[in-house]
């Protein structure tokens, strides 16, 4: 058999014979870092713990929105199960937390229907009163977010997208922008505007740890003048000249959030580097403004043209993993800021924070039992008479149940 035309060699020819093969350079993209990139057991284990959080808060707005009563009946909700992009039935799921929901069966149509508890609907109150309380706090994120923003602008829709995050509550358009006119001026129906500049939140919280590291730590100011706090997780391999790169990145000026000079020229020496460390800054700043440190990379996106953001932002928060962290556990990409955190928890938490994480730890419980919430049987046992909650006015709507169930058993008796 000839040689050429063998099957192993079909495609060789006399011209092809001694042509090698060119190697190709394989393509480092944001999608090839985000797949490389040395996970955190922490961050995970937090972020898929949050998930069966958020799942609990949806079937919760779920249920508020039925207007009829305050509990659903499983047929019903067995429609929400692609809604909810849920792999198992829904009434499998509601089992699974007895602490966050209340199965039942109804004493008058005998089928079986689901409730929020009583804890439960507490700490979600409980949120929105905190909420409510740490109204200036809110003022003073959105007023340094307007600071860092090109024009000193900012439009409500990218505001309503980070309204959670921000720690806002759902009317802060009246509540908070309309009711503090001194602060806030709303231009049209989908911008805000920042009235007058405040010289005391034109401070980012970066330099408050860079103070700390320069008086604590005796540090020259050359070296944390410029610098951001790095943690690298276990099992991150430094390569080859990776710690000279670090050290000169973290030496390197850049112009800082709050402050107004004129724009970093990209082709001048160091130009690319300075602006990008300028965005590293701006979404370090943007992270730490948020209640938990955390917030969606896509809603970052909607933030680009307000703060001058001009470079793909996931591929610049995986280039700096001692920074930022981007989890895939959750529906999305979720991007954390590392120094905040520690073993999963928050270093410094406030009361916002402290709410949600009770909800997320009442729902952590699943079905253990606890002396706190052994009373929950007690109440469980009542429910199944009381069909409704009393409203404003001292009526329930179910209260015509119980009569009727009560003539009814009246007439069978002899």
């Amino acid at each position: 058999m000839n040689f050429l035309h063998s099957p192993r060699h079909r495609f060789l020819s006399p011209f092809t014979l001694f042509i090698q093969r060119r190697w190709k350079k394989p393509t480092v993209s944001a999608q090839t870092r985000l797949e490389d990139r040395v996970r955190d057991p922490h961050f995970d284990k937090l972020m898929t713990h949050l998930k069966r959080l958020y799942l609990v808060l949806e079937i919760h707005h779920l249920m508020s929105t039925r207007k009829r009563a305050p509990f659903v009946s499983l047929t019903l909700m067995s429609r929400w199960r692609n809604i909810l992009g849920l792999n198992v039935p829904v009434g499998s799921f509601l089992h699974k937390y007895p602490h966050v929901f209340h199965v039942f069966v109804h004493p008058f149509r005998r089928n079986t229907c689901c409730r929020v508890t009583k804890k439960m609907k507490e700490l979600i109150l409980l949120e929105g009163v905190v909420v409510r309380q740490q109204e200036m706090e809110a003022v003073k994120r959105v007023k340094k977010l307007l600071m860092m923003s090109v024009n000193g602008t900012l439009r409500l829709h990218a505001l309503r997208m980070v309204r959670r995050e921000l720690g806002l509550p759902e009317d802060f358009r009246d509540s908070i922008l309309g009711k503090f006119s001194g602060d806030f001026k709303l231009v049209g129906l989908e911008v805000v505007e920042l009235v007058d500049w405040d010289a005391e939140l034109g401070l980012a919280e970066v330099e408050k740890w860079r103070e700390r590291e320069y008086t604590e730590k005796w540090l020259s100011e050359f070296e944390t003048k410029f610098a951001f706090p790095i943690g690298f997780p276990t099992g991150f391999k430094i390569e080859r000249g990776f710690r000279e790169r670090l050290k000169n990145w973290q030496r390197l000026s850049y112009t800082k959030p709050y402050e107004r000079k004129e724009v970093v020229r990209v082709r001048t020496c160091g130009g690319i580097e300075r602006y990008e460390k300028r965005v590293v800054a701006v979404l370090h700043e943007l992270l730490s403004l948020t209640v938990e440190k955390m917030v969606e990379v896509d809603q970052l996106v909607h933030f680009r043209r307000d703060l001058g953001i001009e470079v793909n932002v996931r591929e610049l928060l995986l280039r700096h993993p001692g920074i930022f962290y981007i989890s895939t556990k959750g529906k999305t990409l979720i991007v954390f800021l590392r120094e905040a955190y520690r073993k999963g928890g928050l270093i410094e938490p406030n009361p916002v924070y402290e709410a949600r994480r009770s909800m997320l730890d009442l729902v952590l419980l699943g079905c253990r039992k606890t002396r706190k919430l052994l009373v929950g049987d007690e109440a469980k046992e009542e429910s199944n008479a009381v069909v409704c909650e009393v409203n404003e006015e001292g009526e329930r709507q179910g209260d015509w149940v119980i009569p009727f169930l009560e003539n009814c058993e009246e007439s069978r008796s002899p």
